[in-house]
């Protein structure tokens, strides 16, 4: 970190402790596992969590671990979580390092590894000290990787059996400097859903095309005119995304064969409710149109995924104001630029109020989340820790 900031005492103390976190996350990061398959990264933690004389449940939202630690008093009555994803991604490694994942097709591509041992690193510290009046509770949460955990968690009962009143969590950012903090007061990733459309014409010989329907160039023909939407239907000042991810049809092996049908996949991203309904309603119609301006048929499945992650003003600016005097004022960001990516922890943050913020991990290779070889900042966990500890003395200070 350059300059290096003035590290409070929460970062300082789990620096005693950095190597061990360190070497969690690296024993993490070489046995990844998917949306709720989490069952030995839950068992790693659950076993930590354990060790420090944290109370721990097992199976929240399927593969979910929750910690629940109480400081030297709970007379306050008052209580906050602190969440971390587990999963990994179905990704190849191509990165070297020597705790490389040893699971083919498996990686830690996303630093939920870190954020692991970020939350872990907090736990440590508040459970040796006690300088709080009220509740903690550690959220690890399962497959954050479209799978909806963090949705799963709370259809389980999360808020009911362990009832924060506040909820916080973090997500590395490779492109921010090393130790950086970055958040706003306001919107900081979009919402997603995602589609498939089925485009069904009719197969024929490639050599007489005028007795098909050829739904590959019905598809194409749909791809293009979809890519309009947005910019011809919604207000330019409103951030709005729509992309293909898959076209499928047909046989390469196949010669002078018509498909009798496409398939199409993709994604919508946005910020506000009353944009996805005009991107939900254009999209399909325009599928169906288009397609039967060519005497086929489109079938549009659209489903929604995530809502989109909104911070809560006065819960970012306390976390804010705790990052400052963490790290201090010059390396914390208090008007990041919102993401198109999509997170699910907005799913708690329609629970409670909260906030969402990036810890940056200064790499400028353009190794960005997500990336075969990508890779965690360990240098960073102790910043990450110490944040996490002096938000909950803080907002807990008896």
């Amino acid at each position: 970190m350059n300059p290096t900031p003035p590290m409070a005492r929460t970062v300082e103390a789990v620096r005693a402790f950095h190597d061990d976190l360190a070497r969690l996350r690296q024993d993490l990061h070489a046995h990844p596992e998917l949306g709720f398959e989490e069952e030995r990264t839950a068992a790693r933690i659950a076993t930590f969590l354990q060790a420090l004389g944290i109370e721990v449940h097992r199976h929240v939202g399927r593969t979910g671990v929750v910690g629940v630690l109480h400081g030297r008093s709970t007379a306050s009555g008052r209580s906050i979580g602190l969440r971390a994803d587990m999963d990994a991604l179905p990704i190849q490694e191509l990165g070297d390092p020597a705790y490389r994942s040893c699971i083919p097709g498996r990686m830690h591509g996303c630093g939920h590894d870190g954020h692991c041992a970020i939350l872990l690193g907090a736990a440590k510290y508040l459970a040796q000290t006690r300088d709080f009046d009220g509740t903690v509770y550690f959220f690890f949460q399962p497959g954050e990787e479209g799978h909806a955990g963090a949705r799963e968690m709370i259809r389980d009962g999360l808020f009911e059996r362990f009832p924060a009143q506040q909820v916080f969590a973090l997500h590395n950012w490779p492109s921010l400097p090393a130790g950086t903090i970055a958040l706003n007061p306001g919107p900081m990733m979009a919402a997603i859903d995602r589609f498939s459309i089925r485009v069904q014409g009719r197969g024929g010989h490639g050599a007489h095309p005028q007795q098909a329907i050829d739904p590959i160039l019905v598809a194409s023909g749909i791809v293009s005119a979809v890519h309009t939407i947005v910019s011809r239907n919604v207000n330019p000042v409103d951030a709005a995304v729509i992309s293909f991810q898959s076209f499928q049809s047909g046989a390469p092996e196949a010669l002078s064969v018509i498909p009798d049908h496409a398939q199409l996949h993709g994604m919508v991203k946005w910020f506000k409710p009353q944009v996805q309904a005009v991107l939900r309603e254009r999209l399909i119609e325009t599928a169906q149109r288009v397609a039967l301006a060519f005497g086929a048929q489109a079938e549009v499945h659209y489903e929604e995924l995530y809502p989109p992650t909104v911070n809560h003003p006065e819960a970012a600016e306390a976390l804010a104001r705790v990052a400052c005097r963490v790290v201090g004022e010059a390396h914390v960001v208090r008007d990041m630029e919102p993401s198109m990516g999509s997170e699910d922890f907005a799913f708690m943050l329609q629970q409670r109020p909260g906030a969402y913020f990036r810890l940056g991990q200064g790499m400028t290779d353009g190794r960005f989340l997500h990336h075969p070889r990508y890779d965690f900042n360990d240098a960073t966990i102790p910043v990450g820790s110490g944040v996490f500890a002096a938000l909950a003395e803080d907002l807990l200070a008896p």
